[in-house]
């Protein structure tokens, strides 16, 4: 028995009882290595419905949705329509932000790596029809910029979907049909979907949110706006497909056919290291062109997340092993879930461990909070960091716009101390403690911006 039949015997005896440890109704699973693919499923797709998982079943890949408009920018980058370092203007002339000097400069590299430096949690709903993300760059207008462009890494979804719209006045179509033609159709994939429309041929997963009581529900609905899937609110596909997507990745560009769907080369500079992140432990180390990076002792893990609505995705590959593993579920602690299988595949096929989950001290140390404290704000959010008689430190988030739509709530969480310049929440949060990194100076001593993969700045700094 191969190295990867072992791996895949594996998945299938300890899955299941993975599944009910950590509460996660359903996973599908793929994985690549030597060329050849395993795959599997296990649990239900809806716990409303009862129907079970099956390798065929398609989830959504949320955010991973990003690496696939990468790859449509790179390959119009490969064919000469698009230089990296050109402003975004040069091709969305009608490009606004608030900060006319930034909108200006602001080039499409920076929009792949995460340093544009405009705030990015922006999901306006333009409705369903094939002018919906040319309709949501026109919303852009009032959108604050949180730091000059290209200072540092702030995780900015409206700056896909501006590179989504890129795609559509490039190729002169509409994104989902980019996708379709220009990597769906080279890849040989049969169980992917890029609209509602579609994912409605094929066995689908749903989603699952926490109802009261801790229980898990179903999801009050299946998937978020048309406009945002550039940035990953729609894509779906079956754990195979996704690793379809990564052999390609891994093979210089090519598919499993030898079409050349990127140049030669093309994959390696969007694997490459471009900028560096906090130590937030749950976004890797560094980013690239597209590409979240996990630089560990090791070797390098490259790959990327996603979440939706009650769906969360992983993709891990090793380029060094021609490695790759894809995670698709639908509720519950998917990062332990994803720590103890994904850690389970590459320990085994590519001698990798994966850096440890974030977790607070055991004996936390007292803090002094002063830098910290205060509000920091976004369009979906305010985060107040306070400090009580105790020297307990609190953060609150008080939900705003969308989010209060979405059925965001008002929580207050304790924070401790973690590392230099950064705190801790000391309970989990779906089975995840993300660390909070307090970075910038405003001037008057404190901190600038709370960076959670995302830079909040301080408000009214």
């Amino acid at each position: 028995m191969s190295d990867l039949e072992h791996v895949g015997s594996w998945l299938e005896a300890h899955v299941p009882d993975l599944l009910e440890k950590y509460g996660v109704p359903s996973a599908a699973w793929a994985v690549l290595h030597d060329g050849e693919v395993v795959d599997g499923a296990s649990g239900v797709l809806h716990l409303g419905t009862g129907v079970t998982a099956t390798t065929d079943a398609i989830y959504q890949i949320g955010s991973i949705t990003k690496l696939w408009t990468s790859s449509l920018v790179m390959q119009l980058v490969d064919e000469g329509l698009v230089d990296l370092e050109e402003p975004v203007r040069t091709y969305l002339p009608d490009f606004v932000i608030a900060d006319e000097e930034a909108a200006a400069r602001i080039t499409v590299r920076q929009l792949l790596n995460h340093t544009g430096g405009f705030e990015g949690d922006i999901f306006t709903d333009t409705g369903v029809g094939d002018d919906c993300i040319e309709k949501y760059v026109a919303t852009l207008a009032d959108v604050p910029q949180l730091f000059p462009p290209g200072e540092q890494f702030s995780y900015n979804n409206a700056g896909y979907c501006l590179l989504g719209r890129l795609v559509e006045v490039v190729r002169g179509t509409t994104y989902d049909e980019a996708l379709r033609e220009h990597l769906v159709k080279p890849l040989g994939l049969t169980h992917t979907a890029v609209s509602v429309y579609e994912a409605i041929m094929h066995r689908v997963a749903m989603g699952h949110v926490d109802a009261e009581g801790g229980d898990l529900q179903p999801a009050p609905f299946w998937s978020m706006a048309r406009s945002n899937t550039p940035a990953g609110t729609l894509l779906s596909m079956r754990a195979r497909d996704l690793v379809e997507f990564a052999r390609m990745h891994l093979s210089d560009g090519r598919s499993a056919d030898g079409t050349q769907v990127l140049a030669p080369g093309t994959s390696g500079r969007m694997q490459a290291r471009q900028v560096d992140l906090p130590e937030l432990g749950l976004m890797g180390t560094s980013w690239g062109l597209g590409f979240e990076r996990f630089d560990t002792p090791d070797g390098e893990i490259v790959g990327h997340d996603g979440n939706t609505i009650g769906q969360g995705a992983f993709l891990r590959m090793v380029p060094a092993t021609g490695t790759a593993v894809a995670l698709l579920t639908n509720g519950g602690d998917v990062f332990g879930l994803y720590h103890e299988v994904v850690g389970h595949v590459l320990r085994e096929l590519a001698g990798m461990a994966l850096p440890e989950l974030p977790h607070p001290p055991a004996d936390p140390a007292p803090v002094d909070a002063s830098r910290y404290l205060g509000t920091y704000s976004t369009e979906l959010y305010d985060l107040t960091v306070s400090q009580d008689d105790d020297g307990r430190v609190w953060i609150e988030q008080v939900p705003k716009g969308l989010l209060v739509e979405m059925g965001g709530q008002h929580e207050r969480t304790e924070l401790v101390g973690y590392r230099d310049d950064m705190l801790i929440p000391l309970e989990a949060d779906r089975g995840m403690f993300m660390p909070h990194a307090f970075v910038g100076d405003d001037g008057e001593g404190h901190a600038l911006y709370l960076h959670l993969g995302r830079a909040v700045r301080r408000a009214g700094a």
